[in-house]
Formats: structure tokens, C-alpha cells, sequence
């Protein structure tokens, strides 16, 4: 159904690389756009009833919309607060332990404080598959031997394959009580990120290919191709869009 689009994907990053140094008000408006998209991308994909346009409101006006769930209004802010984050930690050459579960207390902690940034204590199960998440006593020493092996998934995999691959390792231990989802798209975007690749978006219209192709890589017999594929057709769109943007700024 989709393609590997790392050639493509190369070709691209060439020519965003071509305007770089990028001047800092189009950094600036960058992060602003994709603030919005990701937030509401990735709320939506679990439910979340806010749109674009009233995330935005929220966001940038600081205003509630009216008949809206205060969940989803506290959803936006903390992943807003967590994207914040993330070009903190973007400035770094590796993901520590620590950087996850900040990154999922600054977005949770308005839902949940007792739980934020916490590992889960009890078992979990993700409705419509039959992947069972490891039992709780096994995510911190599942989680500290993914941190380890992140050296050499680097060293071996390309950017973008590594990127799907922690996401689809970090989805799979499902490590806190709620909001693994959008950990994980928040961990694969900074490993973009630190490889000066850029945010990228899953339209939540593609929803149920992203959880059917995750299922594939996560149930026997297991198959990561196919969600490696997905993401790099994300990455790749997401490319598209932000290279249409700095030519719009640059050749005004």
C-alpha cells in the first residue's frame, strides 16, 4: 500500500538543506505552523474533538471553545508544552530516558498528575487488536534496554527507519497508563529532529492505516517493513509541505 520513500526523501532533504542556514523569523514561523498541525494531528488520531482551527484558537488566542470537553482543551496545551520541549531536546545527539518521560509528564500532567511522566503499574490492553503490552513490572527494564540499543539502531538504520522503529518499540512497550500514542509520535519526531529532518504529521484520515500496518509490526508473524514504508510516506509529504513554505518565504 505504501512505498519506501527514503530515496525520495534524500533527494528532498538536499533541497531543503540548499537554504540552510534558515534565516530566524522563518524558524520561528516554522515551529508555529507545525505546533498547531501536530497538536491537533495527533490529539485527533486518539479522539480528541478538537479541529485545527479551534486548536489553533487555543493555542495562539489562549481561548476555550465553547462545548468542547475541558480533556481536549487540556490536550492541546499540554502537547503544546511538550512540543516546546522537544526543539530543547532536538539540540541534543541522543534520546536519554529521562527526555521521555518529561516529554509525557508536560503532556499529561494536566490530565493526570498522579500518573504523568510515570511508568504504569498496571496491565493495559489496546482495543482492537490482540497485541498484549508487556505485563507493568516490565517496562522500566524494557524501556532502559530500548535506550541502549539506540546507539547502534542508529549506527545501522537510516534516520527515517530508525525514527519508525523507536516509535513502533516505544507504542509496544506502551510504557505509561495512557497517552502512548502520542509519546511515541513526540519520540519519533525528535529523532527527526536531531537528524535536522523535519516534524512530520499523520493525518488522522490515515488513522486506521497507521494502527492496521503498527499491528503488522507488532503480532506474529511481525513485519516492520510496512510501517517503516508508512512513515517514510509521512516524512516524505511532510517534506513536500515544509519545502513549499521556505520557497514561498525565500523566493517572495
Amino acid at each position: 500500500m505504501y512505498s519506501n520513500k527514503i530515496k525520495d526523501i534524500d533527494e528532498l532533504q538536499n533541497q531543503i538543506n540548499f537554504y540552510r542556514p534558515f534565516k530566524k523569523k522563518f524558524v520561528d514561523n516554522l515551529k508555529e505552523y507545525f505546533r498547531i498541525g501536530l497538536t491537533y494531528t495527533s490529539n485527533a488520531m486518539e479522539g480528541n474533538s478538537l479541529t485545527e482551527t479551534e486548536t489553533k484558537i487555543i493555542l495562539e488566542d489562549g481561548l476555550t471553545v465553547a462545548g468542547k470537553p475541558v480533556r481536549d482543551h487540556l490536550e492541546a496545551l499540554g502537547h503544546s508544552q511538550a512540543y516546546d520541549l522537544l526543539y530543547k531536546l532536538a539540540k541534543n545527539n541522543e534520546i536519554k530516558e529521562q527526555d521521555i518521560l518529561k516529554l509525557h509528564k508536560l503532556f499529561y500532567y494536566h490530565i493526570d498528575i498522579k500518573n504523568a511522566g510515570k511508568y504504569r503499574k498496571q496491565q493495559v490492553f489496546i482495543t482492537g487488536t490482540e497485541f498484549v503490552p508487556p505485563a507493568p513490572k516490565l517496562v522500566p527494564e524494557l524501556m532502559k534496554k530500548l535506550i541502549n540499543s539506540m546507539i547502534l539502531m542508529r549506527q545501522e538504520l537510516h534516520p527515517i527507519e530508525f525514527a519508525a522503529v523507536l516509535h513502533k518499540e516505544l507504542v509496544s512497550i506502551h510504557p505509561f497508563v495512557d497517552g502512548n500514542g502520542r509519546a511515541a509520535r513526540l519520540i519519533m519526531n525528535l529523532a527527526l529532529l536531531q537528524q535536522s529532518y523535519v516534524v512530520t504529521i499523520i493525518p488522522p484520515i490515515l488513522r486506521t492505516d497507521y494502527i492496521s500496518l503498527l499491528k503488522r509490526a507488532q503480532v506474529e508473524p511481525k513485519d516492520d517493513k510496512p510501517f517503516i514504508n508508512f512513515i517514510s510516506t509521512m516524512v516524505y509529504e511532510s517534506q513536500k509541505d515544509y519545502l513549499r513554505m521556505i520557497r514561498s518565504f525565500y523566493e517572495k
